[in-house]
């Protein structure tokens, strides 16, 4: 057996090994209902939702169920933290540099993508007490566009007082319409703040 094949065998070792022991724990302080997970494909997507607070990661990987493991993109100071950075790696996660356009993030996405993953991206880039639709980056949209897999819009309350139950929404997929004339940075900005209002709108008709 291939060193990588041992790798990405620890690796879904540990996944289901850490997401057993961590749920219980989750829940009994931040316990949460899931609606819309059959919304969630089978094959590759990318998963966009609204992000306020560390735990939200963790809440869309545990509403995901065990078996649909998920590739997050988290920020790269996390993995300069010797023992975390062992964590999140085997955890499948995706160091980004927000610092830079860093190309190879995207790349490890595209490589998730390509063998029928799931990869969640947080569109605004970084925590956020509000919505803003303005600031959302276009990462998302264009890593759907150009691998051609659907974005799931996800809904997390903001809002998620300990020991009180939130719900996690999962929105229904869509595609971004490829088309002959190149996109240019304003329509682009355009598909990112009509996913941010998908995401919005699914907190508000369901509240």
């Amino acid at each position: 057996m291939s060193k990588i094949i041992r790798s990405k065998n620890m690796s879904n070792r540990f996944y289901r090994v850490a997401y057993r022991i961590a749920k219980p724990c989750v829940y009994i302080f931040r316990p949460f209902k899931v609606v819309g997970k059959d919304n969630l494909p089978n094959g590759a997507s990318l998963i966009c939702a609204n992000h306020s607070a560390m735990i939200d990661p963790f809440l869309i990987a545990f509403a995901s169920g065990i078996d649909m493991s998920i590739h997050v993109f988290a920020k790269i100071e996390l993995f300069r933290v010797p023992v975390v950075s062992k964590v999140l790696w085997n955890l499948g996660m995706i160091p980004v540099d927000r610092t830079i356009n860093d190309i190879s993030s995207i790349k490890a996405a595209m490589n998730y993508l390509k063998k029928g993953k799931r990869v969640v991206i947080f569109p605004e880039g970084t925590r956020t007490s509000g919505f803003d639709a303005n600031s959302v980056k276009n990462g998302a949209v264009k890593l759907a566009e150009r691998m051609d897999v659907p974005i799931i819009p996800v809904y997390i309350p903001r809002n998620k007082p300990f020991f009180r139950k939130s719900t996690l929404i999962f929105g229904e997929p869509y595609l971004i319409e490829k088309q002959e004339q190149k996109r240019t940075t304003t329509d682009y900005t355009k598909l990112s703040e009509a996913l941010m209002n998908k995401i919005e709108a699914l907190g508000i008709v369901n509240s």
